[in-house]
């Protein structure tokens, strides 16, 4: 965790009360010197950012290029109709500004290419993938392997979600677990789904910053709304991937 350092003032230790019991001041500190890119400020971003927003996280870097629209206020949370035509990662920062105003929160109103990805995600610890198409999330992926940096993913479609945790160098990457990405328009989303999934990312990337073992590494963990369960599949690294494998050299 690069950066200057920041040390728990008496402000944190009464705002993080309830939370400094599980994970210790040195952990809250942690959360408080952590920086976090979270890709795409939809219904995944928006439930991620706020929620590590509100555990602590000092730095959360906010990506996307789009504006809000009427039809993304079923899921999208920080949004009102007041935000409508209005920059997402602008709105959405301002929003987790008044969550929190200690934090630094920092909007990146950028299209993911090959030529931007690699300035969003210098300088940090974690990439949350809140994407909506697998193009720019495999391109995520790559980068996120060639930094070292883990990847917390996640994709909705109406009822059902997944979420997958990849560890470069230590487990599959995203490519090695959908190395075929589902055809077709834009899903139907309930907006339930992607608050569920998105606090789950928000869980993973606190897991990874206090040291522990992510639920979701090397398993696409499946949630089926319709009946409230989960589902953890296994997924073994391919020793051919483009991404994480021998094949990464040969694209």
């Amino acid at each position: 965790m690069a950066g200057r350092h920041r040390d728990l003032s008496d402000r944190d230790r009464e705002r993080y009360l309830r939370q400094i019991p599980l994970v210790g001041e040195e952990g809250q500190e942690n959360l408080l010197n952590a920086s976090i890119c979270i890709a795409g400020a939809g219904g995944l971003g928006c439930p991620a950012a706020l929620y590590l927003a509100a555990a602590g996280v000092g730095h959360i870097r906010i990506v996307d290029d789009d504006v809000v629209s009427m039809s993304n206020l079923n899921r999208q949370v920080l949004y009102g109709e007041a935000d409508i035509a209005k920059s997402k990662a602008g709105i959405a920062a301002e929003k987790i500004r008044s969550l929190d105003p200690g934090i630094q929160v920092e909007p990146r109103d950028v299209t993911l290419t090959e030529e931007t990805v690699f300035p969003v995600t210098e300088g940090m610890d974690i990439v949350v993938d809140a994407l909506d198409n697998y193009p720019a999330r495999y391109l995520l992926n790559a980068v996120a392997q060639e930094r070292g940096i883990p990847l917390v993913h996640a994709a909705v479609s109406g009822y059902f979600g997944q979420l997958l945790t990849v560890l470069p160098g230590r487990s599959a990457c995203l490519q090695c677990a959908v190395p075929n990405p589902p055809a077709g328009n834009p899903p139907p989303v309930l907006g339930v789904t992607a608050g569920i999934l998105g606090c789950m990312q928000a869980g993973e990337a606190l897991r990874i910053l206090l040291g522990d073992e992510p639920l979701a590494k090397d398993a696409l963990v499946v949630w089926d709304g319709k009946t409230g369960s989960w589902e953890k599949i296994r997924v073994r690294r391919d020793p051919g991937c483009s991404a994480c494998g021998r094949g990464k050299n040969n694209g």
